[in-house]
Formats: structure tokens, sequence, C-alpha cells
């Protein structure tokens, strides 16, 4: 194995759940109305480094389900993933740890939540794919607009880490 060989290299060294939750704050009044929900999906990444080359990269999703103003289930679950991750540039590690990573760990998360939906005794709920490629760039290219112009201290800091 050549050496640019060996600094592409990317494993998986494990996926974990990190934290999961389940709230049906309003049953059993919930379940004698008609189900027209709206559900909404909130999603964050974070990442962190564990160790030369190791990275824990966690998958946040949160998905609200609510008939009119009364909230039918609350379901968050944090998907985490140990990486491996040779020698890269900066640019493909930060995609690596914010695209790549989370396309990885969504499958589970979402039957996580599908299963925890179901055992809440509500209809299936399967998520529509996410694509964390298009998040990403979107992603960059708010940061690159926010460098360019000037922003409070703050703001600058919150960007660098």
């Amino acid at each position: 194995m050549s050496e640019s060989a060996s600094q592409q290299e990317f494993n998986i060294q494990r996926i974990f759940i990190k934290d999961v939750s389940f709230e049906c704050p309003n049953s059993p009044v919930i379940f004698q109305k008609e189900w027209k929900p709206e559900v909404k999906l909130d999603l964050d990444t974070r990442s962190s480094k564990l160790g030369d080359g190791v990275f824990e990269v966690v998958l946040s999703l949160t998905v609200t389900a609510k008939d009119g103003d009364t909230v039918a289930f609350l379901c968050e679950v944090q998907q985490a993933g140990i990486f491996s991750v040779g020698e890269l540039s900066e640019g493909q590690l930060a995609h690596c740890l914010g695209a790549f990573c989370p396309n990885i760990l969504f499958p589970y998360a979402r039957e996580t939540i599908a299963s925890l939906v179901s055992r809440g005794s509500f209809p299936q709920l399967n998520l529509a794919p996410v694509n964390f490629d298009a998040l990403f760039a979107s992603y960059v290219q708010q940061a690159q607009q926010a460098s360019e112009t000037p922003a409070p201290a703050l703001a600058e800091q919150k960007l660098d880490s």
C-alpha cells in the first residue's frame, strides 16, 4: 500500500446512540383526535477530535409532531460514531466530518426514530433522506459570507469553534 493510499484512510470504529428521548405529553387525549399532524424535523451535527486522526461525530435529530397547537410527540435522537480519518486537507476533513459521516449516521437515527414513534403507537414515520452535502455547502457559503461582512466578536468566535 502506498503512502498516499494510507493517507486517504477512513474507518468506522463504532456507531452508537449517545442520547434518546421520546415524549408524548398529551396522551391519551391525542389518540382520540383525527391524525393530521404537522411534522417538523430539526437536525444538527457536531464533531470533536478524540485523538490523532480519530473523531466523534454526533448527528442530532429532533422530530416534533403537532396537531394544531397540541404536541402529539417529541422524539430526540443523538446518533454518534467514532471515525478514523487519514491525513486530509482542512477542507476535506471539514467535509468528511460535516457531510460524509452524518450521511453514514442518518439511516441509524432514522430507524431509531421510526421505532420510537411506532412504540408510541403513532402511525409509521419514515423520514425523507437528507442531502448533507448540500447542507454542508450551504453552511460553508454562509460562513464565507459572514466572514466577508464585519461581525461582532461573538459571531467570529462561534465561526472559529
